[in-house]
């Protein structure tokens, strides 16, 4: 007889309570392999396919496409043995869930990398009717035992509900019930067992906010007939504002910079550098040919190279601080963060061991990891973990910002564009390529003369890069 195992939403790491489910990839009836991706969902971070731990047949599906589920809600549901008549590895029944077709692997983030298989539609007809039938006739369900999320009740004492228990798992839909006045009570839960879930309470809030837009305008209706749409005093006809929930991509920045503001005294100091010389080396080395000649090497990757160096000189930026314990923790090693506007907006990649790369490596890792930014297949562990940031927001054609700490960071150096100026050089003005070099930094971790010595270190190797490689 086969057993039907319920596959619920995994821990995809890095503190996501929740994810969307943008494209399932297989469809009831299908045939997976153990660790086949099953459906592709969104989070806060990334776009991850999340790998099934079980072989069989599909027999449900939760959620569709679009819909938000919180970690530990049913994804679907595999029926595991060997139906009547049908062979395939994928179908190996057993007792328990690694014997009986799972991977036994706890899934955080993404999965174990095993090539997905072909995927095979079995008719409902064909399939063991303890399968076929377990929803009706109480056919065993084994839960996978790494993947459980126990369901929170909110009792009375939650300011958003009165009285009365309600089943909520995320401590963020209480949260953002409670930010828009909704009663939890007056909800009716769209996931399992009446789990009211984000979907349910945003819902609710677009009602609400419709239903007081609406009142608004029969309230101004009188008044705004009164007044002509070009009237000779200039008074322009009502302005109705469009509201955007902060979610995805955008609501993980927004709370991240509002965590930076709130906890990082920051303060900021800036130079003008002379790249003149820096573009000349970098015009150098990409101009080799031959069998010898690397990739080409982006100014992105040769500033990078001068962060590291300028790490290693003044590791106290390259620091966090750990307030419970009151301390500050100097990092061994340099993982640079760098941003990155995507089409789903700005984030932050992460080269990983940058110290120990010169500047053609981290160029290559750069333009690796840029090109999952774009296409929106960077894994959540791809975007965490970073140690100093680097942002070059002169792509945008300004010359200056103040950039905001990427929390939990200790510094955050800015670049500006590289455009031709007048400069003094060797006593006599000419005409220069000029950058402005920001560091805004953590004044927990260093005074004002730590950082202008970083600064001052990164401005003299942009402007004679031989100081980098006398260090070297």
């Amino acid at each position: 007889m086969a057993q039907v195992l319920e596959f619920k939403l995994p821990d995809l790491g890095e503190g996501l309570t929740e994810a969307e489910i943008v494209r399932w990839l297989v469809e009831v009836g299908d045939v997976v392999a153990i660790d086949q991706p099953v459906v592709e969902v969104e989070t806060a971070k990334a776009m991850v396919e999340v790998p099934c731990p079980y072989g069989g047949v599909v027999t449900a599906r939760f959620g569709e496409e679009g819909t938000e589920l919180p970690v530990g809600a049913p994804l679907l549901t595999v029926a595991v043995g060997a139906p009547e008549g049908s062979s395939g590895s994928g179908e190996d029944s057993g007792s328990d869930p690694e014997s009986a077709g799972g991977s036994g692997n706890v899934l955080v983030g993404y999965g174990t990398g095993a090539p997905a298989a072909r995927r095979r539609r079995i008719r409902p007809d064909r399939l063991d009717r303890s399968v076929t039938e377990a929803p009706v006739s109480g056919a065993p369900v084994v839960k996978a035992p790494v993947l459980e999320a126990p369901v929170v009740k909110v009792l009375a004492a939650d300011a958003s509900v009165s009285e009365g228990p309600v089943p909520v798992v995320s401590p963020l839909v209480r949260r953002l019930a409670r930010q828009h006045d909704i009663d939890l009570r007056r909800l009716a839960g769209s996931g399992p067992d009446g789990l009211i879930l984000r979907a349910d309470v945003d819902r609710a809030i677009r009602t609400a906010e419709e239903t007081a837009t609406a009142t608004a305008r029969a309230a101004q209706a009188p008044v705004q007939a009164q007044v002509p749409a070009a009237a000779p005093n200039g008074v322009a006809a009502a302005v109705h504002a469009e509201r955007i929930p902060l979610r995805g991509v955008r609501g993980a920045v927004a709370d991240k910079l509002s965590r930076s503001r709130t906890e990082i005294p920051d303060a900021t100091c800036w130079v003008d550098a002379d790249a003149t010389e820096l573009m000349a080396v970098r015009a150098a080395m990409n101009a080799a040919t031959g069998p010898s000649a690397g990739p080409k090497v982006s100014v992105l990757a040769l500033l990078a190279r001068i962060c590291t160096a300028a790490l290693a000189r003044f590791p106290e930026l390259n620091s966090t601080v750990d307030t419970e314990a009151r301390e500050i923790v100097r990092l061994s090693g340099v993982h640079l963060g760098f941003a990155a506007q995507t089409e789903r907006g700005l984030v932050v990649p992460v080269v990983r061991d940058a110290h120990t790369r010169n500047a053609e490596s981290i160029g290559v890792e750069i333009a690796r990891l840029t090109e999952l930014a774009r296409t929106g297949k960077l894994s959540p562990a791809q975007l965490t973990g970073g140690t100093f940031t680097l942002n070059n927001y002169g792509v945008f054609g300004v010359d200056g910002s103040t950039p905001i700490i990427n929390h939990p960071e200790a510094a955050m150096l800015g670049v500006g564009r590289i455009m031709p100026k007048p400069w003094v050089h060797q006593g006599e003005l000419a005409v220069r390529q000029v950058v402005q070099l920001s560091l805004t930094f953590d004044h927990r971790v260093c005074d004002g003369g730590t950082a202008g010595g970083f600064l001052r270190y990164v401005a003299d190797c942009v402007e004679q890069p031989a100081v980098l490689l006398r260090t070297l």
